[in-house]
């Protein structure tokens, strides 16, 4: 954000991190602004209390038709995943006009449908925020075993009917460097993955480990797991596993998980599992005292 004299209000981290000498209350250097460095600038001018300023957002060439594109599929995706629990809605909905029919049942289903269309709906959102810089990640350390238990506690019951024993490993003086509100996002995705995807009579369990430079947190079960080469697509926004394909889920879950990680420092891996199964760690930097 620049004052009417080209000085800096307010930068965002990534502009900071991407642009050397970059500091608010002096002045934005020239050449970015005409594009000289092969950098792209997109102006917005607005006004705020009778002061001009402006939000100015820099892109390489051809990031701004990469982003585009990729806004596109995203949309394109979005309306994709949304037509298919509308049109079971509305199948069940002309049924349910039928003589004859359950529509108690009928109307059951319907529901299910509908949670469905909200899970993604809150989920898209969320994924949106998270990009956006709207939801805060990292503040402070956390104490993660009482989050965690927490977690797995409201989980239990669909892991049962799903034939899915959920396992906790954690110290009890265990910390990271993340809110509990995000930490609890990545154990409930985490988890959830496993009971939609693991099959029955498997055993999911997160992991944390303090003992190296950095805090690490796995999620394991000893289910059906994933194919080597759809290891690396497994955090992509709607991917699913060719298993998977017929299950309920969204297909963000990996997706929020990714994005909350790096937010917080972290990074984020997919593995086939020792003896079958699944395993995603997440590693974050150690709190500092």
């Amino acid at each position: 954000m620049l004052d009417d004299s080209d000085r800096v209000v307010l930068a965002s981290r990534r502009a900071r991190q991407a642009i050397d000498g970059l500091r608010e209350g002096e002045r934005l250097p020239p050449d970015l602004l005409s594009g000289e460095r092969g950098i792209v600038p997109y102006v917005v001018p607005y006004e705020v209390d009778g002061r001009r300023e402006r939000i100015v957002y820099l892109s390489r060439e051809g990031d701004l038709a990469a982003y585009e594109e990729l806004r596109a599929g995203f949309t394109a995706a979005v309306s994709h995943e949304l037509r298919t629990p509308l049109a079971r809605l509305l199948t069940l909905l002309e049924t349910a006009a039928l003589p004859g029919s359950d529509v108690s049942e009928l109307i059951a289903q319907a529901t299910a449908e509908v949670d469905q269309i909200t899970e993604l709906i809150d989920e898209v959102l969320f994924l949106s925020e998270l990009e956006s810089g709207g939801r805060v990640v990292a503040l402070g350390p956390t104490a993660v075993r009482p989050v965690l238990e927490e977690s797995l506690a409201e989980l239990a019951e669909r892991a049962e009917r799903a034939g899915i024993e959920l396992r906790l490993e954690c110290d009890s003086d265990a910390v990271v460097a993340i809110r509990p509100r995000m930490l609890r996002v990545i154990a409930r995705n985490l988890a959830e993955n496993a009971i939609r995807y693991a099959g029955p009579d498997t055993t999911f369990v997160l992991v944390v480990d303090t003992s190296g430079d950095r805090v690490t947190l796995t999620g394991r079960d000893d289910g059906s797991g994933v194919g080597e080469a759809e290891l690396p697509r497994l955090f992509e926004r709607f991917y699913r596993a060719d298993q998977a394909r017929a299950s309920r889920g969204t297909g963000l879950g990996l997706a929020i998980v990714k994005h909350v990680v790096t937010q917080a420092g972290g990074t984020v891996e997919a593995h086939a599992a020792p003896g079958g199964g699944l395993e995603i760690r997440c590693e974050f930097p150690r709190p500092t005292a």
